[in-house]
């Protein structure tokens, strides 16, 4: 199970919301490049970034995080937030990204993403399936669709997606725990896709509790930052 710590960027500076409000983010570090050299330096070797304002405003802000974090660290960056033309895909893969996670612009843009999954391969297009009540949400998390999560994954699966990171809205930031029934509803509607599951890991017993599951992987974010997890506690996991 590939473990992925989130570095969120809003303002330049490493953040973390809770349930996506951005009106309730706290600060953690003022350089997202030195939190990044910190999880590389102690075994991490997969981060997922996310530009918390291009996903909000619909375009990618900061360009320069990115370029800071895959250019100075060997880590492989998973780039999310903004993300919506051609351009945009070729400038992050240019700058390092060795994957990109796509979300309002899936929903919004299906065809396109159907392109960019033919273009750049499954293994460089994640979906970003960011979910309240069983439905989907995009636009940083402020505007619900009437998209169930089942058929929006089967959307993408009919067309050669392989990976997807599920996130619970409702429970991210909160380290509650995470959406364990969720999971393993994807898990046992769809078992061809890889699930990365995201939101409310607190404990080393979330993360064997998701690995009994079978997911690919997990996003850990304010966990680390607050200290429920620690970086030696994830060793086991980095092997």
């Amino acid at each position: 199970m590939r473990i992925i710590p989130a570095v969120d960027v809003f303002e330049g500076k490493c953040v973390r919301l809770q349930q996506g409000d951005f009106r309730r983010r706290k600060v953690y570090s003022a350089d997202p490049l030195e939190v990044a050299r910190r999880l590389e330096d102690a075994g991490v070797r997969y981060v997922h970034l996310v530009d918390l304002e291009g996903a909000r405003a619909g375009r990618v802000i900061h360009w320069s995080v990115l370029e800071q974090i895959a250019g100075q660290t060997q880590l492989k960056v998973d780039f999310s937030g903004g993300l919506k033309t051609d351009e945009d895909l070729r400038r992050a893969f240019d700058l390092g990204a060795r994957q990109v996670c796509l979300g309002s612009v899936a929903v919004v843009f299906p065809l396109k993403v159907y392109k960019w999954l033919q273009d750049y391969g499954a293994q460089r297009i994640v979906l970003s399936a960011d979910v309240h009540r069983s439905r989907i949400v995009i636009s940083g998390w402020q505007e619900e669709t009437e998209i169930s999560l089942i058929s929006f994954l089967e959307s993408y699966l009919s067309i050669g997606l392989r990976t997807a990171v599920v996130t619970d809205v409702s429970r991210d930031g909160m380290l509650g725990g995470p959406a364990l029934d969720t999971y393993r509803y994807v898990r046992n509607s769809l078992p061809r896709l890889q699930l990365i599951a995201s939101g409310g890991v607190r404990t080393l017993q979330d993360l064997e509790s998701l690995q009994a599951l079978g997911v690919t992987g997990v996003i850990i974010g304010r966990a680390l930052y607050e200290g429920t997890l620690t970086l030696s506690d994830l060793e086991p996991f980095l092997c």
